[in-house]
């Protein structure tokens, strides 16, 4: 089957920048493992920088051009896998542990989201096995709980496609403490939308929810830990104009009222 990345440019009328030429070397698969080998290199080289948070905005954008070109080769059906068996995506895991608010931070951080959704968004259970087995969920709660609007969007929807996933809804469900965890995220994260909300976030919130409400004890939890907000019509104006929001959040309201009969909250959910 032919590639469908460019081909390498016969242009030769100027000197081509060191990310250009990652960016040549990727599409040809005899350059392609030293060209990832190098940017994994300029992506490792800003970790000194980390803690005590010293990244400067020009530090950040270099990391963040080369999360970039990594993020093409996460998107492509040619070099998805070749991504994930060479343990990539760890190399973006200390960005999303990171705690400072500071503009150069919080960029780091949503690059690197933008990678983790680009593989997601194919809806491939091999990519969710190996998101499971690393341990990313713990890492997008974290900044579904303390990132900007953006990243808890980019966030949410991460762990939306993983619960979307069989494998991925029975990881957060078979134990209390993970479900507990991410129900506690989701329900702070609805009272603080109601301030002023994000539809684009509160859409993918409602999701998350209904998702939970297939497995039959998180429905059962939920019929109690749903919040309130959720049940009213605060948001309605907010879903205004996304019918598949609001049809998604009746479905949810219905799915809680018929589908347990032993009311449990997070608290005393036992799987």
């Amino acid at each position: 089957m032919a590639s469908n990345l460019p081909p390498p440019s016969s242009n030769n009328n100027r000197m081509l920048s060191p990310a250009e030429q990652l960016v040549l070397d990727i599409c040809d698969p005899n350059l392609r493992e030293n060209a990832v080998h190098e940017l994994s290199k300029e992506i490792t080289s800003v970790y000194r920088l980390l803690s005590p948070p010293t990244m400067t905005s020009d530090q950040s954008n270099r990391v963040c051009n080369a999360l970039a070109l990594l993020q093409c080769v996460a998107s492509h059906p040619e070099t998805r896998m070749l991504f994930l068996n060479a343990q990539m995506p760890l190399y973006l895991y200390a960005f999303l542990n990171t705690s400072s608010r500071s503009k150069p931070f919080e960029y780091l951080r949503l690059t690197s989201l933008g990678v983790i959704g680009a593989l997601v968004k194919v809806d491939d259970p091999e990519v969710i096995k190996f998101l499971l087995k690393t341990e990313i969920v713990p890492l997008c709660l974290r900044t579904m709980e303390n990132g900007s609007e953006l990243s808890k969007t980019v966030a949410t929807f991460i762990v939306q496609k993983v619960l979307l996933d069989e494998l991925g809804l029975e990881y957060m469900c078979i134990r209390a403490d993970r479900f507990y965890a991410l129900g506690r995220v989701l329900g702070n994260m609805v009272n603080s939308l109601a301030a002023g909300s994000s539809p684009r976030l509160l859409k993918h919130i409602i999701r998350c929810y209904l998702r939970l409400t297939d497995h039959n004890k998180a429905c059962e939890a939920l019929r109690n830990g749903l919040p309130d907000l959720l049940r009213d019509p605060s948001f309605s104006s907010c879903l205004y104009d996304d019918p598949s929001a609001r049809q998604w959040l009746q479905q949810l309201l219905h799915n809680i009222r018929v589908g347990g009969s032993s009311p449990l909250g997070f608290d005393q959910m036992r799987l």
